[in-house]
C-alpha cells in the first residue's frame, strides 16, 4: 500500500466521522474462558491463547502471562500505527523491529509488601528502523506513532473503567 491507496482508504471514513462523530465510537471487546488449572483461554482472533500465572507468581510458564499479552499489543499497535504514518507521510521504512519491556515488582502482585504498586511501574517502547529518513521525519514519526497508538494512549492516559459480575446458576 502507498501514500495515495491509504489516504483513499481512509477519506471516506474521516469524512463519515465528522459529519457523524457517533459513527466513530466503537467497542472493541476481548473475551476469555476459565481453562484448566489457573488459566484463562483468550480468542485473539487468530488462535486460542491460554493465559496463566507468571513463574514469578506461581505459574508453570507454560501458560501466556497476561502481562505478557499487554506488552505484545503495545508492540503491535504500535508497529500497525508506525506502518501507517510512515505510509501516510511518504517515509520509506525497509525494515523495521519494535520491542516493549515492562518492569513488575511481584511483591506488590503478592501482596508481600503493601507500598509496592500492582502493575507496571515503567514500559520502555523502542523501535529499530531500517531508513534514509532525516532526523525531521523520524521526529515526525515518532511524534505521530505516539499520538495515534491505541493501546500506547490508553496506557498513558488512564481510561475510566468499572468492573461487575453475574452469577450463572
Amino acid at each position: 500500500m502507498d501514500q495515495t491507496q491509504l489516504r483513499e482508504l481512509q477519506a471516506p471514513l474521516k469524512e463519515t466521522y465528522r459529519t457523524n462523530p457517533e459513527a466513530a465510537l466503537i467497542t472493541l471487546k476481548a473475551d476469555g474462558r476459565l481453562g484448566e488449572g489457573i488459566t484463562c483461554r483468550v480468542e485473539t482472533g487468530r488462535a486460542l491463547v491460554e493465559a496463566g500465572l507468571h513463574p514469578a507468581t506461581g505459574g508453570t510458564g507454560l501458560a501466556a502471562c497476561s502481562g505478557d499479552m499487554l506488552l505484545e499489543a503495545l508492540v503491535a499497535c504500535a508497529g500497525v500505527t508506525l506502518s501507517a504514518v510512515a505510509t501516510a507521510i511518504g517515509v520509506e521504512i525497509r525494515d523495521g523491529h519494535v520491542r516493549a519491556e515492562g518492569d513488575l515488582d511481584f511483591r506488590g502482585t503478592l501482596g508481600v509488601a503493601k507500598e509496592v504498586p500492582v502493575g507496571f511501574q515503567a514500559i520502555r517502547l523502542q523501535f529499530r528502523l531500517d531508513t534514509t529518513a532525516t532526523q525531521e521525519q523520524l521526529d515526525t514519526l515518532l511524534r505521530l506513532t505516539e499520538r495515534y497508538c491505541v493501546v500506547y494512549q490508553t496506557l498513558r492516559r488512564t481510561p475510566d473503567m468499572t468492573v461487575s459480575y453475574a452469577v450463572e446458576a
